[in-house]
């Protein structure tokens, strides 16, 4: 008999899906395969991802992070441009400097990126409903002359924005973005604008809507949700307002289970567990076995809805390119 067989037992819900994502795979990937055709060290602009465990495993294989282009002391050497997209300013800096780049931009954040260049060459402003300074944003922004983007952070903004002609005007946003907030914001700019131009489809990536639609569902039964992601991660920051929105008493973001306070922990009671899209799963993981290590624990794991998407790695890393 263990010494807390007597405690009553946590019931944990485990959010699904939850974790990586199909972006978040394809850039870590991207980092890997560049590694093995093209050995150590491999530059990487930025964190290729908004997660410390993921950046340092892949330091820990040969990939140098920089911050900007000019860091890079050998010019033979190949660069990555991380999953959250860069200025246009940064390919042709590179080109100009004579690297060998690889783009490892989320296909769904290039998709926002072409909807902001069709808007502009048909001569809409364009307003970014987004967060400033992620660099999600300063690479959409980047996409398009100074001024040719407004960006919108709050529905203060959206009531406040004066576009430069209210007939020629498109929104995009960020894909990291909270869906119920963000509904509100367009609320506001499509009554403002009834000619606004909305994406065909929604800018908020698959992803990001079933990880809060998942926390949602689990977080108004729970005590306390512990939402797995790093404090520069934009999508899990919105998984632990999404748990307090729907009524979860206390939601706390950690990036391990060494972040943990274990004294917010009592027996018998309700933990939501979710993790944000660049959260890998061994955190989970070991967050579950460190609970099982202190008190009896139920887990159940509550699957809002399946996924199956994948990206393709650029072609010049793909397994036939490089046979």
């Amino acid at each position: 008999m263990s010494e807390h067989d007597d405690k009553p037992p946590i019931r944990l819900l485990l959010a699904a899906p939850r974790g990586f994502c199909a972006g978040v795979e394809r850039a870590i990937a991207i980092v890997e395969r560049a590694l093995e055709k093209y050995g150590a060290p491999v530059y990487v602009r930025h964190e290729i991802v908004h997660n410390r465990h993921v950046v340092e495993g892949l330091k820990a294989k040969g990939a140098v992070f920089v911050n900007d282009l000019d860091e890079i002391p050998d010019a033979t050497r190949p660069v990555i441009f991380s999953a959250h997209g860069v200025p246009k300013a940064v390919p042709a800096a590179a080109e100009r400097m004579h690297l060998t780049y690889i783009d490892a931009t989320c296909p769904l954040v290039s998709k926002v990126h072409l909807e902001a260049e069709r808007h502009h060459e048909k001569g809409r402003h364009v307003l970014l409903i987004g967060h400033a300074g992620h660099p999600e944003v300063i690479g959409t922004m980047g996409q398009l002359p100074d001024g040719a983007i407004t960006l919108i952070e709050t529905e203060e903004d959206a009531r406040a924005v004066t576009p430069p002609d209210a007939e020629k005007l498109a929104y995009i946003t960020q894909t990291t973005l909270s869906v119920d907030e963000t509904r509100g914001i367009v609320a506001i700019l499509q009554e403002r604008f009834p000619a606004i131009r909305a994406p065909v489809k929604d800018d908020i990536c698959y992803a990001t809507t079933n990880r809060q639609e998942a926390a949602r569902a689990i977080a108004a039964h729970s005590d306390l949700m512990l939402v797995v992601g790093a404090p520069n991660s934009s999508n899990s920051k919105r998984l632990v307002e999404v748990a307090q929105a729907a009524g979860c008493k206390r939601a706390v973001l950690v990036q391990s289970a060494a972040d943990i306070d274990w004294h917010i922990i009592r027996p018998g009671m309700t933990v939501g567990l979710t993790a944000g899209a660049s959260a890998p799963e061994e955190l989970v993981e070991e967050i579950i076995g460190n609970i099982a290590a202190r008190w009896p624990v139920n887990v159940e794991q509550r699957v809002l809805r399946e996924e199956n998407i994948t990206f393709k790695l650029p072609k010049a890393l793909r397994a036939e390119a490089a046979s």
